[in-house]
């Protein structure tokens, strides 16, 4: 499966949950993971600068549901994605990369399937 196809599903399956993907590109820095995952906490409050409106609280409430239904781990969860096609995996200084950020504390995944994406939300 072709990487785009892959991405489409990640970011589907992530805006589902309430989340946000961005794409990022780096600057003097070659093998860091070009997507970051961002899942939403469950301590999203309506701040001053929100509606305070029953519409308001019900989407939060349905956000904090989803991610409960997916796993009750993922709440406030920031991941660096590296996305390959089936089959491909990542060059030696991308793993090198990645070992620095996971050495920072930083969670990185490498993900080339439909089922991997699935894997990040168990």
């Amino acid at each position: 499966m072709r990487e785009s196809q892959i991405e489409k599903y990640l970011v589907k399956r992530v805006k589902e949950l309430g989340g946000e993907v961005r794409k990022v590109q780096w600057i003097g820095r070659r093998g860091a993971p070009d997507r970051l995952v961002m899942l939403p906490s469950f301590r999203l409050r309506v701040t001053a600068e929100m509606d305070d409106t029953p519409k308001v609280r019900a989407y939060l409430n349905g956000v904090q549901a989803k991610i409960v239904a997916a796993n009750p781990n993922l709440h406030g969860v920031t991941v660096w994605v590296e996305l390959k096609a089936t089959g491909e995996k990542p060059e030696p200084h991308q793993l090198r990369e990645h070992k620095r950020m996971r050495t920072m504390g930083q969670r990185v995944e490498v993900i080339d399937s439909i089922e991997q994406v699935e894997e990040l939300f168990k």
